[in-house]
Order: structure tokens, then C-alpha cells, then sequence
């Protein structure tokens, strides 16, 4: 019997990796006059991978990568005004709108009540708080955790603190690396719902998914009726 339901934030709830690949182009633009397009992405996305350890997931550590990456490929030559510019990009990006995506209020609407619902996200601390607290949405979630990295013993460590039986947990989420193969993993149900995009850092080899029971929908608007059909069964 199911009994919570928790949700990915970013990118499941409200978009987010826009932001991203906006800020991505910006930056691009910046440091066209030093190297080309691709060769300045790739190396964002290098430093990015190598700065995970030590700042974690969200905006202030992906602008810090952007600084670093500024400074190496311009050798040095980096000015002050343009690191200037990656301080007040890094702002804009905390200044963005929450943009829910299609059917979030009427899905946790309808199940609200219901189940008890949850957020499970990674993260910056404070920046997540304060999309939570701006969406319009905050109210419907019983429970919200925020952590460093989403794997199996972080589920498993989060479903035993609460009590939860693995069996009667749904997560829900756009990313197979993070939402959907760690909570099949301890033998939750995980339903993964794509995004219009994939980060990078999201993808899975398919030989990760042999052997894992997990659900695919093509919208949250079809998860009432997903979890309509996993009571009758």
C-alpha cells in the first residue's frame, strides 16, 4: 500500500536546467574572443565535474567553476569586470522566477490528503529553502529533505528515519541517475518523468537500468492515475 509520495525539485517540479543553459550561453559569449563555443563548454563542464567534492550541486558552486574557468582559459588575462559580470550572473540566476511545470498544482493537489507528500532534493541549501518557499506550492509537502548527493544509502537512511517501508514509497523524478535506479535500488517504486533536457552530469549508461522495476510517464498529470493503478494491483 502506497503511502508517501516524494518529488525531485528541480526540473520535476519547476524548470531549472533553463537557467542553466542560459547562463552557459551568456558565458560562452563572454569568453568568445579567447576560445570557441564548444571548447569553452567543455571546459566549464570539466571544471564543474572536478568542483562537485568540494561545492556541490546549484548555482554558487556552478559560478565558481565559472570563475575558475575564466581564469585558466584566459591564461590570467580574466578582468575585473568580467569576473564582475560572473558574480551578477550567478544573482540573476537566484533571481529567476519559479516556473512550474505543467500539471505540478493540479497533481499534488490531487494527491494531497491523500498521501503524504514529500520533497527530496540536492543542492544548495539555502537556494532550495527559498524555491520551496517561492513556488506557490510549499504547503502541500509534509516533509522536505535537502542533501549533497541522492543515492541509495541516502534513501534508504531517509526512509528509516521516518519509518517509511520502501514498499509503500514512490519517488518521482527526471533524472535516472538520481530519482529513479536509487530508489528502485532499495525496492521503493520510482517513476521517472523526462525532461525537455538532460544534464550532463544526469546520464546513465543503459546497462545501469538491466534488472531495475521503475516506471516511465510522458507527464506528472498521469501520476494520480499511475498510482490509482499500483493500489488495484
Amino acid at each position: 500500500m502506497i503511502t508517501t509520495i516524494a518529488f525531485d525539485a528541480d526540473d520535476t517540479l519547476w524548470h531549472n536546467e533553463r537557467i542553466f543553459i542560459a547562463a552557459k550561453e551568456r558565458f560562452k559569449t563572454l569568453l568568445a574572443k579567447y576560445h570557441t563555443p564548444d571548447w569553452i563548454e567543455q571546459r566549464l563542464d570539466d571544471t564543474e565535474i572536478r568542483n562537485i567534492a568540494h561545492w556541490g550541486y546549484g548555482i554558487k558552486g556552478f559560478s565558481l567553476s565559472m570563475v575558475e574557468t575564466a581564469i585558466e582559459l584566459t591564461e590570467g588575462r580574466v578582468s575585473g569586470d568580467e569576473i564582475a559580470w560572473i558574480v551578477e550572473n550567478a544573482r540573476e540566476m537566484l533571481r529567476s522566477p519559479i516556473d512550474l511545470l505543467p500539471g505540478v498544482v493540479e497533481t499534488v493537489t490531487a494527491l494531497s490528503g491523500r498521501y503524504d507528500l514529500m520533497v527530496i532534493t540536492k543542492g544548495d541549501l539555502f537556494d532550495q529553502e527559498t524555491k520551496i518557499a517561492r513556488s506557490g506550492i510549499g504547503e502541500y509537502f509534509t516533509d522536505v529533505e535537502i542533501v549533497s548527493e541522492k543515492n541509495r544509502d541516502v534513501y534508504a537512511g531517509i526512509l528509516s528515519r521516518r519509518g517509511i517501508d520502501p514498499a509503500g514509497f514512490v519517488m518521482v523524478g527526471n533524472s535516472m541517475k538520481s530519482d529513479v535506479l536509487p530508489a528502485a535500488e532499495i525496492g521503493a517504486h520510482a517513476v521517472h518523468i523526462p525532461y525537455e533536457t538532460e544534464w550532463f552530469l544526469d546520464r546513465v549508461d543503459e546497462s545501469a537500468l538491466n534488472g531495475k522495476v521503475f516506471s516511465r510517464l510522458d507527464s506528472i498529470r498521469d501520476l494520480p492515475a499511475w498510482i490509482e493503478r499500483q493500489t488495484r494491483i
